[in-house]
């Protein structure tokens, strides 16, 4: 509903996904990527933006059916602006990922991210050596 209304919607999911981007009068303000590597890690955040105001949370459990109909879940706001910097700059560099990225259209095909002149970026990898970098900070 929220894609039909007009609203962008965007999921990068850890596996795979059973909603359809892309379908014409359906979903096409909805894309949708994959990211499979070596560390089987997958944030719960969920990054709304509306009329020039950011809000940021992070959850126990993705909005599967079985997480939101029998399971006592929580979500909660992201409030310190520096921990939300950090959990964007994370997310841009999935955005940014041309190495294990796949894109899933409306026939449910994962076809990996075309590099389009990028340089080859690999997410994990990156957020890994980022992670990596913040530990072995003095100020930490």
């Amino acid at each position: 509903a929220a894609s039909q209304a007009g609203v962008e919607i965007e999921l990068i999911c850890r596996g795979i996904c059973v909603a359809r981007p892309g379908v014409p009068g359906l979903s096409e303000h909805f894309r949708a990527r994959s990211i499979l590597g070596r560390y089987l890690e997958h944030a719960r955040v969920y990054d709304f933006h509306h009329g020039g105001q950011r809000k940021l949370y992070l959850a126990s459990a993705d909005w599967m059916h079985r997480n939101l109909s029998r399971r006592v879940e929580v979500a909660f706001p992201i409030l310190d602006l520096a921990c939300q910097a950090e959990i964007r700059t994370l997310l841009d560099v999935q955005r940014r990922d041309t190495q294990r990225a796949r894109v899933l259209d409306a026939e449910q095909r994962n076809r990996y991210v075309e590099n389009e002149g990028q340089p080859p970026l690999d997410a994990q990898a990156e957020t890994y050596r980022w992670l990596a970098g913040l530990l072995k900070s003095p100020t930490r």
